[in-house]
């Protein structure tokens, strides 16, 4: 019970702690996501030849890797983990494994948790498969399991981040300044979250332009996202 007070105080909230994330997998029209395992690094090697320069490593704390033994070594020990829990990105399109993600920082008691640990190799970046990928895990943390918090965390100069935030509807909460060393470089973190009450309507947005309606014979969308989350927030 509460003490008695005249000081302000936060909204009661439901105490049952949310489940943890299972090692299942997440079915989409463009995407599977399988848990990550070591049978997915020869894909995952694959994927990152198609980034020479390095590039899509640049904000993660770990990549690029030197061969395909490294590849599968990074690969076995995150398939291990439990927290972050990561999944492989499986694209319909090409049928071979191209990215991951996770689900990470996860507080059952608190209900709060984040997507984040997101690498995309360059064929996958900016295209309908990846905006699912993000969106299954996301709708997964919220719908089925009930979490009231959805956390996104980048480097604040990590410009495509940022933007992918914003584009998926997060609510920008601020910049931690020198919060910690990644690769021998302080790193800024900039913070995102949705919340429980703001997250059916983006939902709801990124589903509707996820449809195939949406999308014309070249594989374009007809409508933009950014667009249809801002103007939620416009409505709000």
């Amino acid at each position: 019970m509460a003490p008695m007070t005249d000081l302000p105080l936060g909204p009661e909230v439901d105490l049952t702690p949310r489940p943890l994330p299972a090692r299942i997998p997440h079915h989409g029209a463009a995407v599977t996501l399988e848990p990550l395992a070591v049978r997915h690094a020869e894909d995952l090697w694959a994927a990152a030849q198609s980034d020479p320069e390095g590039r899509s490593w640049t904000y993660l704390g770990y990549g690029p890797f030197p061969d395909a033994a490294a590849m599968r070594r990074h690969v076995a020990a995150f398939a291990a983990q439990h927290d972050p829990m990561a999944w492989a990105v499986r694209p319909h399109r090409s049928g071979r494994v191209e990215g991951w993600l996770t689900l990470m920082e996860i507080h059952p008691a608190h209900a709060a948790i984040e997507i984040g640990h997101i690498w995309f190799s360059p064929r996958l970046q900016r295209s309908r498969a990846a905006t699912e990928a993000m969106f299954l895990l996301m709708r997964h943390a919220m719908d089925d399991l009930g979490y009231r918090r959805l956390v996104w965390k980048c480097n604040a100069l990590n410009a495509p981040s940022v933007a992918a935030a914003h584009r998926l509807g997060f609510v920008a909460e601020g910049v931690h300044r020198a919060v910690q060393v990644t690769k021998g470089r302080r790193r800024d973190t900039a913070w995102f979250s949705i919340l429980e009450d703001e997250w059916p309507a983006r939902r709801d947005a990124i589903a509707a332009w996820l449809q195939d309606a949406n999308w014309d014979h070249q594989g374009a969308p007809r409508t933009s996202l950014t667009a249809a989350i801002a103007a939620l927030d416009r409505d709000a």
